[in-house]
């Protein structure tokens, strides 16, 4: 299979779907002249034209108030966010509008938005543009929330969210970028709500998300060298989340490990947790384990940010702990 990267993957995806259906459009701060600013709509604008590729002002609240308004009137808007850290300015057009609007309706509105946006620490971008806040939005219902770990994953993952008619949250980790892997020429769709086993195994279950499936399976390859056989699973979608193969998996390990970037209080990680303890506590052989940032901001020092980033060395301890 010919091999692309995680940028360019969900670039083929905006351009083949766009090609597909005129309804499509893309509009963000520098998605269009500069093809944004990790180039994941490079080439765009020259395809597809003004009209479908827009520039927009540098105001959150209105790139997604726009595409509220007109996703109901029958467009079907696939808007940047540039990092999501700027979601504050926009959650009412998110959460009130976005999300509810179908209910709000009986079901006779359709709002069929992707919303793209960055996550994650690692490249000195500080407190205010490294973030990982994906909790906050599994917390409403309306939303469906998306975190693809590889470019195979990215690509049919946004493909599945254009055409999906429910708003839909696409958090890409700016880390994964320049990663290369497989990816199919043709347009194809992954299912929401189905997660990924990305490596097998019998002693524990890693569950990780977005960046942190790499290290947890970089850990998971130093830890078989120690006789140690732990399994990874990608839930890729965190709304629908893929309750049963995260039971099943740790009803074959009986040990769990949730690894997140994102600050451990009241994280993914935790509703995770809870619905193990809640549906599989009695198959469980040790206590779950989650290795997670501190709460804290993102530091700017590079020294402080590589201490903040969960490393794969974490990992290794949190399995070793769960081991016994």
């Amino acid at each position: 299979m010919r091999k692309l990267t995680y940028a360019a993957a969900l670039n083929e995806a905006l351009k083949q779907e766009m090609r597909r259906d005129p309804a499509i459009y893309v509009a963000g701060e520098d998605v269009a002249k500069y093809g944004g600013i990790f180039g994941v709509t490079a080439g765009l604008l020259e395809e597809f034209g003004e009209k479908r590729v827009k520039d927009t002002p540098i105001t959150e609240s209105a790139i997604i108030g726009s595409a509220v308004g007109a996703a109901a009137t029958g467009l079907r808007p696939v808007v940047e966010l540039m990092f999501i850290d700027f979601i504050g300015v926009a959650l009412d057009q998110l959460f009130n509008q976005a999300a509810k609007m179908k209910y709000m309706f009986g079901g006779k509105a359709k709002l069929p938005i992707v919303v793209r946006t960055t996550c994650g620490a690692g490249m000195g971008a500080a407190a205010q543009h490294s973030q990982s806040l994906e909790a906050w939005f599994m917390h409403i219902p309306g939303l469906k929330v998306v975190m693809p770990s590889t470019p195979y994953d990215a690509k049919g993952l946004l493909v599945t969210a254009i055409r999906e008619d429910n708003p839909v949250f696409f958090i890409e980790n700016k880390m994964l970028y320049g990663l290369e892997g497989g990816v199919p020429e043709e347009p194809y769709t992954i299912p929401f709500g189905q997660a990924d086993v990305k490596r097998e195994g019998s002693d524990v279950t890693i569950v990780a998300t977005a960046a942190m499936v790499h290290k947890a399976l970089a850990a998971a390859a130093e830890l078989a060298k120690e006789g140690i056989s732990a399994e990874v699973l990608d839930p890729r979608t965190l709304t629908p989340l893929d309750e049963e193969s995260i039971i099943n998996s740790v009803k074959k390990t009986h040990r769990l490990v949730i690894v997140q970037e994102a600050v451990k209080r009241a994280g993914a990680g935790a509703e995770i947790a809870a619905v193990v303890a809640e549906r599989a506590l009695e198959q469980l052989d040790a206590p779950i384990a989650r290795v997670a940032a501190p709460f804290t901001p993102v530091p700017f020092s590079p020294a402080l940010e590589k201490a903040f980033i969960p490393t794969e060395e974490r990992i290794i301890a949190a399995v070793k702990e769960v081991v016994g």
